[in-house]
């Protein structure tokens, strides 16, 4: 059974696999860089490490392997045992331990393991797809070495290039808005002509008009009897929102509330006419709008009457 390729499945996705009894395997998220004269340049990727002191089973392989392989999870832990027991054999024999896309595992001159990863895969899904790079060096300077090397074995006349004189166009902005200014400045002076002789010419018709009126005499040859115009009362605004206090049936316990309520400060307190339900509605006042009448009832509302209520007529 092929572990690395287990191996290699999970290390996109987690940043840790341990295989029981051998080591762990251990990435990091590497930026971006350049490397290089030559201008290499290297998406983000994540790097692969071994660590050998890490050999406790997190079950997270051997989960894996059971899912895939379609066996027992004991019988994973069987077989990832198998494969750690004979990689320790090559190593001990100082063999090395190739894994395929992840890396290879050797042993120096003191019996340590050696882990150099294979960096044939980026295990960084966020960079699907992004392959690195070389950019030419830019030979800028070596042409313009070159160049001057040139022209000291054979010199060349180089004629600068003619740059078009736009000089005229400040010159022109200039007398654009030296016109711009007369204009405006004779048309400011133009309407305050007119408008002076506007006035002048009303003025004179106004005093012709006065002096006819002056000169005019009436003359009433039948003076029309006098008629006397009889002025109505002016109508009164109806009250149509009343704040109410209580509705009596009897007339003389009305007229006890009115006075209780004048008493107690209410002086546009009044009886409203019975009602159909043969009640007398003894009211603190009547207003001439939603709004002011609202405004009232809250106040009562909290300083006098709970209950106090609106009626609309």
């Amino acid at each position: 059974m092929q572990i690395e390729k287990h191996i290699s499945d999970l290390l996109y996705r987690y940043q840790c696999i341990t295989v029981p009894g051998f080591g762990a395997f251990l990435t990091e998220t590497v930026s971006a860089h350049v490397t290089g004269s030559a201008s290499s340049f290297f998406p983000p990727k994540k790097v692969v490490s071994f660590n050998a002191n890490v050999k406790n089973n997190d079950g997270l392989l051997a989960n894996h392997v059971a899912l895939q392989e379609k066996m027992s999870y004991e019988l994973a832990v069987i077989k990832i045992g198998d494969v750690v027991n004979e990689w320790t054999y090559l190593l001990q024999n100082r063999n090395r331990v190739v894994l395929k896309n992840i890396g290879e595992i050797s042993v120096n001159g003191e019996m340590n393991w050696v882990f150099e990863p294979a960096n044939t895969v980026n295990y960084l899904t966020d960079s699907f797809g992004l392959n690195s790079f070389v950019s030419p060096e830019i030979t800028r300077e070596v042409l313009k070495k070159k160049v001057e090397a040139l022209e000291e074995k054979s010199p060349i006349i180089f004629t600068p290039e003619r740059k078009k004189d736009y000089s005229y166009l400040k010159y022109a902005a200039v007398f654009i808005t030296m016109l711009g200014a007369g204009g405006f400045g004779y048309k400011t002076y133009y309407d305050q002509q007119i408008e002076t002789k506007t006035l002048a010419v009303q003025k004179n018709v106004q005093e012709k008009v006065q002096q006819k009126i002056q000169e005019a005499t009436f003359v009433i040859s039948d003076p029309v009897e006098a008629v006397e115009l009889s002025v109505a009362d002016p109508v009164e605004e109806k009250m149509l929102y009343h704040l109410v206090a209580g509705a009596y049936r009897s007339e003389v316990n009305a007229n006890k509330a009115i006075t209780e309520l004048k008493a107690a400060g209410f002086e546009n307190a009044k009886i409203l006419p019975m009602n159909k339900h043969n009640l007398y509605p003894v009211v603190y006042g009547s207003f001439k709008n939603l709004n002011e009448a609202q405004i009232e009832r809250k106040n009562i509302q909290e300083t006098h009457n709970t209950e106090a209520w609106l009626l609309i007529d």
